[in-house]
């Protein structure tokens, strides 16, 4: 499995995302001003993932995607899903989208993004949050949805 994590795949996408937009002449669909509603995505999305970042932190737990979890967090946002941090790096891939003027290869990239977030970290992550904290995560997985 390569290793990329989250943090450096969402930039990866910001880039890929700026060259493949207009590399490949796709039509925009939001012209300038109004590609500029990207931005309260952009930041919304950032400070949503930053603010979940920092609970970890606060918690002293381990934040890295492919080391094992020494604690569950539930706090915060992570009461209104289990995955807030990923969903900060969506929305605000979804802003960058907008700023990048909405062209359908940008928004076929989002999609991209949040599939391999969904499929590969997340699952990856919820296999090894069952095998360490078994019940209590699986009660937990009860009563917060995975992404909103």
């Amino acid at each position: 499995m390569i290793r990329i994590l989250p943090p450096l795949l969402f930039l990866i996408f910001v880039i890929g995302m700026g060259i493949a937009c207009w590399m490949f002449g796709f039509k925009h669909y939001l012209l300038y001003p109004w590609n500029l509603i990207g931005l309260p995505f952009l930041i919304i999305g950032i400070t949503i993932a930053q603010m979940s970042k920092n609970v970890f932190k606060k918690e002293d737990t381990n934040i890295d995607t492919f080391k094992k979890p020494n604690k569950m967090i539930t706090g915060g946002f992570y009461k209104f899903s289990r995955n807030p941090m990923y969903l900060g790096f969506v929305i605000a891939l979804l802003g960058v989208a907008l700023l990048y003027q909405a062209s359908i290869l940008s928004l076929f990239l989002l999609i991209v993004f949040t599939i391999i977030l969904d499929k590969w970290y997340i699952s990856f992550e919820e296999k090894m949050m069952h095998q360490e904290f078994g019940k209590e995560y699986e009660a937990y997985k009860n009563l917060t949805r995975r992404w909103i």
